[in-house]
């Protein structure tokens, strides 16, 4: 049975997007299609481009997407070459862009990947299987002290010493059911958790198998710069460290000829995440380009307003 991912906070984005049917879009995160098909079912000659690095899920996406083909372009990529991407299809400046950062139900309900501590799964945690790096490699044989570093730095996590250690007496490590157990028992007790005790170890492995930190980063650098005069970027991001890189990110940006949308973060209702309790921690943010690239932000405006 195919596993769909459920779109987070669909109706809002298609609001911050204010779609044209004429007009130029990307989903840099496609996924299995949530977000995009709703993009394409508005569309009459404009256009959106599709990205993921996830063959298997474009795949579903692109099955999804047949009754729309015209109006879609779907790339197996990285989305920080979205720049690359839209120069070689000859795609006009984006009237709107939208990042979902988090990982979906296909990956996290496929044992197979491993990217869940539910069950027994290989240690895998690679979102596109062409990366030679493996949750297998860094679980068993970085050194204790770069692996405690990783847990620290990646996933905020204060027991990062004792797991790591743990983790190190265990080896071999043999799958992420064996891995979830060695990380229980190597935190220190702190009465009743909300999470389970392996989450954030297993956040860090995934984002440093995919390099998601650095992805994110150039991402972020790069695609402000294929947004049109009007045009809109929306980031869904899911854990403090990432809405962090994206909240500094936009603040940036908005002495460089954009405009914060969202003075505060979005996030869903409840009623969203008790029918969809993986949009919980989700955080929206927006920004929109008002100014073209020759214009000057330092505290006066040395060319003529434009937006």
């Amino acid at each position: 049975m195919t596993v769909l991912h459920t779109p987070v906070l669909s109706a809002e984005i298609l609001d911050w997007l204010r779609i044209r049917p004429e007009g130029t879009y990307a989903d840099a995160t496609v996924g299995t299609g949530g977000h995009i098909l709703e993009i394409a079912k508005r569309l009459t000659t404009g256009r959106v481009l599709g990205l993921d690095r996830d063959p298997r899920a474009l795949q579903i996406a692109r099955e999804r997407l047949g009754p729309h083909e015209r109006q879609v372009i779907l790339v197996h990529v990285e989305f920080s070459k979205i720049g690359e991407v839209a120069a070689a299809n000859q795609l006009p400046p984006f009237d709107g862009i939208i990042a979902d950062l988090g990982i979906s139900s296909l990956e996290l309900d496929s044992p197979e990947r491993g990217f869940s501590f539910r069950w027994a799964g290989p240690l895998d945690m690679r979102m596109n299987p062409d990366n030679p790096l493996t949750a297998d490699e860094i679980v068993n044989q970085w050194p204790e002290k770069e692996l405690a570093d990783l847990l620290y730095q990646n996933a905020e996590e204060r027991d990062s010493r004792r797991i790591a250690r743990a983790i190190v007496r265990a080896r071999p490590i043999r799958d992420t059911e064996h891995l979830a157990t060695v990380v229980a028992g190597g935190r220190k007790a702190r009465g009743r958790q909300r999470l389970h005790p392996a989450t954030k170890t297993f956040l860090a492995l995934r984002t440093a198998v995919n390099r998601e930190e650095e992805e994110l980063g150039q991402f972020l650098s790069r695609t402000p710069a294929t947004l049109n005069l009007g045009g809109r970027l929306i980031v869904l991001s899911y854990h403090s460290l990432e809405d962090r890189v994206v909240k500094h990110a936009f603040q940036r940006l908005s002495h460089e000829g954009f405009r914060i949308l969202t003075k505060k973060v979005i996030q869903p209702g409840d009623a969203e995440i008790a029918s969809n309790p993986r949009a919980r921690s989700a955080k929206l943010r927006v920004i929109e380009r008002v100014a073209t690239a020759e214009t000057r932000f330092d505290g006066e405006r040395t060319a003529p307003q434009v937006c």
